[in-house]
Parts: C-alpha cells; sequence; structure tokens
C-alpha cells in the first residue's frame, strides 16, 4: 500500500478497507472459504510508517519500493500517491507482474493513461482502478431504479457538487494547498471529471461529447505554512456532457459554492416516467402519476410545498462502506478472476474527459470524444 499517510488512503483504504477486511476474518469467496490480507505499507517517511504500524497492529513497512516489488510475498500493489508520481510507480508494479489496483486519475495525460492500459494487458496482470460514487447507498438505489424501468426513457440528468473550501488565511482550508496548483496536479476538472466519467458511463450511458466552462474563481490561496501563494488550478467547472441514447448531463463542480441542498452532491434524473434526487444517501423518487402541476404565475406566492411530493426510497439492504466493498471486488478478482469492469481502461477514459474538458474550457467549444480501446 504506497500512500497511506495521506488522508484518503489511511481513511479509506487502510483503516475502512484493508484493515476492515482483515479484522473481519478475509474477503469472503464464492466457495465459503475467506483469504485473508495482510499489508506493507510502503512511503518515503519511516518515522510515519512506523508509527501507523505501531497503532494498528501492523507489522511490515518499508521506504523502498523497488524492494518490496520485488518480494513475492506481496501479490497487490495499491497506489494513493499524488497524481505526478502514480504512472512511474505503477510501471514498476507492471514491470514487476503484481496486480495493481489504484486511486484516480490514474495518470497527468490520457495518453499516459492509456499506455498504462496497454502495458498491463501485455504483461496480463490484473488490474482496477477506484470507482468509489457507485457503490454510495444513494447511487445503488439509483441504479436499482435504472434497472427496474422507473424512469421509462431518461431524459437528462443534473449535478450539483461542491462546498465552500476556506481561503487558507482566517479558517484553514480543508483542502490541501497542492490541489489550486495545476503545476502540481490540482484542480477540480483533473480531480471530479474522472469520477463524472465512470458514474455517466455506468449508470446512464458513455459520454460523446463534452462542453466545459473551467475557472479560478478564488485566484490568492494560503497555504499550510500561512503563506500566500497563486492559484494557477480551476476551482469551479461548469459542464454539459451528451451521453449515448441522447441524454443530455449537466454537472456544476465546484469548491467555491455554499451548500444549500442536503447532501454536498446531489443529482437530479429526469425521465418520462418519474424522476429521482439522488445523493450519498439519500434518494428521492417522484412518479409520473403522482407528478403535480405547477402553473406559472409570477404575480402570486407559490405556497405549494413541493418538497413533500416526493417519497423517499427505502434503502432494502444493507450498504457497507464503498471503498471496502470495491476491495473486496477486486480481491475476488485476484483470486478467482471475478468480474471487475473497472480496470485501466476505465480509468484512462476518466484522464480523457478531464483532460478534453480543459481544452473544451480554453477553447471555447465543445468537443466529441472518440471511443477509448486498447
Amino acid at each position: 500500500m504506497n500512500g497511506v499517510s495521506g488522508r484518503m488512503g489511511y481513511r479509506q483504504h487502510l483503516l475502512r478497507s484493508i484493515l476492515a477486511i482483515r479484522e473481519q476474518g478475509g474477503v469472503l469467496l464464492a466457495d465459503g472459504s475467506r483469504v485473508q490480507v495482510e499489508p506493507i505499507l510502503v512511503g518515503r517517511s519511516e518515522a510515519k510508517l512506523a508509527e501507523l504500524a505501531a497503532k494498528h497492529g501492523i507489522e511490515n513497512f518499508s521506504t523502498d519500493l523497488d524492494a518490496v516489488l520485488a518480494d513475492e510475498r506481496w501479490q497487490i500493489y495499491s497506489d494513493f500517491l499524488v497524481t505526478q508520481a502514480r504512472a512511474s510507480a505503477i510501471k514498476k508494479a507492471i514491470s514487476a507482474g503484481k496486480a495493481i489496483y489504484t486511486e484516480k486519475p490514474t495518470a497527468e495525460s490520457f495518453e499516459e493513461a492509456l499506455e498504462l492500459a496497454r502495458l498491463a494487458q501485455a504483461a496480463g496482470i490484473k488490474n482496477g482502478v477506484v470507482h468509489d460514487k457507485l457503490y454510495l447507498p444513494g447511487l445503488r438505489k439509483l441504479k436499482r431504479l435504472i434497472d427496474s424501468g422507473f424512469f421509462g426513457r431518461i431524459l437528462s440528468v443534473r449535478g450539483e457538487f461542491g462546498y465552500w473550501v476556506f481561503e487558507g488565511d482566517w479558517q484553514a482550508a480543508q483542502r490541501p494547498s497542492w490541489n489550486y496548483r495545476a503545476e502540481d496536479g490540482g484542480g477540480i476538472v483533473v480531480d471530479m471529471f474522472p469520477h463524472w466519467s465512470y458514474v455517466l458511463e455506468n449508470l446512464f450511458g458513455r459520454v460523446e461529447s463534452v462542453y466545459a466552462h473551467a475557472v479560478t474563481e478564488i485566484p490568492t490561496r494560503v497555504d499550510e505554512k500561512g503563506e500566500p501563494y497563486t492559484a494557477t488550478a480551476d476551482d469551479a467547472a461548469y459542464a454539459i456532457f451528451q451521453l449515448e441514447g441522447g441524454i443530455t448531463a449537466q454537472l456544476n463542480s465546484s469548491w467555491t459554492t455554499r451548500v444549500n441542498r442536503d447532501e454536498l452532491v446531489e443529482f437530479q434524473v429526469d425521465g418520462t416516467l418519474g424522476s429521482a434526487v439522488v445523493g450519498l444517501f439519500g434518494c428521492k423518487i417522484q412518479p409520473r402519476n403522482a407528478t403535480p402541476k405547477p402553473v406559472w404565475n409570477p404575480d402570486l406566492a407559490d405556497e405549494h410545498d413541493y418538497d413533500t411530493d416526493w417519497i423517499e426510497s427505502p434503502a432494502n439492504e444493507v450498504f457497507e462502506n464503498g471503498f471496502k466493498t470495491q476491495w473486496e471486488e477486486f480481491i475476488r478478482h485476484v483470486v478467482y478472476d471475478a468480474p471487475n469492469a473497472y480496470d485501466f481502461l476505465a480509468g484512462a477514459r476518466g484522464v480523457q474527459l478531464a483532460e478534453q474538458g480543459l481544452i473544451s474550457s480554453r477553447e471555447g467549444r465543445r468537443i466529441h470524444l472518440p471511443e477509448v480501446s486498447i
């Protein structure tokens, strides 16, 4: 596990996934048996690794990635590094013949992301990319609605993601300063468009074109040392995606917006037979035969409570942490070749969307996306 001292690597992948799997006795396999996991922590700071290992009862840690990759005991390489360092480390893991599971974006450029997919295929190694949003309770409820035919013909998707990230002067920022420096791999397009790629693709259809407007709305921020710096990366992006089947998706992503919705991300899906409003956990529905009949009249106050027209969709099952669930699926893929659709090629499509979104913003035009293949 390379990069577990970072926020995402530690909280979601080590603490809530691998250690939780270890504590439950391993991953349940199709034949009823279990396969146990044992991590080795890899990073640059031996002191930080030693502290994490002692805290969680982990026997192995190392600052020598090459030595760990050469050791046959470790079958899976997992990467939670900053994007700039990821591709080179993954190439080493491919050369070592390891199965690989990585965060996204998989590389800084589409060309390099596609190269990783081709190298992995040529080496015959199993590979996976984190698609965590698909495992959220809200989106799993949405998938159930889609599969049941609830929406009829889906017409459009509208999404709002974001919150106010403090500038770092009178209140500390909730995100690291590198997120706001393009030269360090920062930017909300690079961060969020790979998510939008797999969410749209797996729920509604392949993204066929993108028109985006990315902006740096707060030009100066304050870093972790209290020093002002110039924000060179985009902190908000407004995009329209055309999907196969004629569906239009409009998604706003922003670190400069104040929240007035139930959750930090919400999607509204409208179809001929019904609509849904979905967040991380919640899912409200409104079928065609229970839709109110508003009449536009700007001269009179509208006293109708539209929120009460929606019905909360039940969970009907227990949803575990999405990162842990996908980790279990990937381990089954490694152990006995269980299905895995979320591979390096899927990761490359996410990088492609981010790259073309930035080009669209710079050039002020809609860009068609060719299908990606190895």
